[in-house]
């Protein structure tokens, strides 16, 4: 019988973490966002999208606050940090988890994750034209094979082009992710004073507030009883997905070269397309798995070469 190696609570430290522990959360956080698609799917059958995202979001920052404190790295947003705080709180937290929530109503959970990991395909022209990043060669074939991907999913013969609510939940995901592309871009040019560790309870705070100020605007009250499925579904992409998966990727990510944990963190679309199909019984539609290839591997070849 083995055991798991223990973990330091300090993103600051990274040497105090070792290669089987690093092995062991890469492999958590992979777990943990790819089951994220798949509880929310469940959560937004019982809560309307944007209660749900604000209540997530809302027991993230429950557990954020008093875990830094505990670890000593509680401390106020630097004013030189407030951009990015705003800049991930509102693209991020509020407006790409909105928008991929509320697509989720429309949208299986396995078509969801392919789309939703397009993002990366829209980072690089965006950091050229914003950045001045230079796109490579093997950068622009990559781009290129993965809207080839993007464009199998949308095939006349396969999508049902006449269905308003199906072209409604495609769009507002790929609107999600190129929501999540400007927080990227903007966290590329950003230049960080505090950790983004120490800065997430501020996010998740901020994103909170205004949260529930759209969701009272827009849907109305809060729900008064909420099932037990999503009740789970809510608390695990709270704590779980949000807040320790996050907590995990900082740690992987001072410890690993940024384009092995860019290819690393591609399995999870991978893994939460099988779970789709195991947990909420979607079945594997082969036009969609050849498609999420063909994006992954585009994503991929963008990744080593900006490597």
């Amino acid at each position: 019988m083995t055991t798991s190696p223990s973990v330091t609570l300090s993103a600051d430290d990274p040497s105090a973490v070792s290669t089987a522990s690093i092995i062991w959360l890469f492999a958590f956080v992979v777990v943990a966002w790819s089951l994220n698609w798949v509880v929310m799917k469940v959560a937004v059958q019982d809560v309307t999208p944007l209660w749900a995202v604000a209540i997530r979001t809302g027991l993230a920052a429950l557990v954020l606050f008093p875990s830094l404190s505990a670890a000593g790295q509680l401390r106020l947003p630097p004013r030189g940090d407030l951009p990015i705080v705003l800049v991930i709180a509102l693209f991020h937290m509020v407006a790409f988890a909105s928008l991929m929530t509320a697509g989720l109503v429309f949208v299986p959970a396995s078509r969801a994750i392919v789309l939703g990991y397009t993002t990366p395909l829209w980072v690089a022209p965006a950091a050229f034209l914003f950045l001045g990043e230079r796109v490579s060669a093997r950068q622009a074939a990559g781009i290129a094979i993965g809207i080839v991907g993007l464009l199998m999913l949308f095939k006349p013969s396969s999508f049902a082009w006449g269905d308003e609510t199906v072209l409604l939940g495609n769009g507002l995901i790929i609107l999600a992710a190129l929501c999540w592309s400007v927080s990227i871009v903007y966290t590329r040019a950003h230049r960080w004073v505090a950790t983004p560790l120490q800065l997430m309870p501020w996010q998740c705070l901020l994103a909170t507030v205004a949260l529930v100020i759209l969701a009272l605007a827009l849907e109305g009250p809060p729900p008064s009883r909420i099932g037990t499925p999503a009740l789970l579904a809510l608390a695990y992409n709270g704590f779980i997905g949000t807040a320790l998966g996050f907590w995990a990727m900082t740690v992987v990510n001072r410890r690993v070269p940024a384009t092995t944990a860019s290819l690393g963190v591609l399995a999870t679309p991978v893994l939460g397309i099988g779970l789709s199909a195991i947990v909420l019984a979607e079945g594997l539609d082969p036009l969609l798995i050849v498609s999420a290839l063909t994006i992954l591997f585009g994503i991929a070849l963008g990744a080593r070469g900006r490597g």
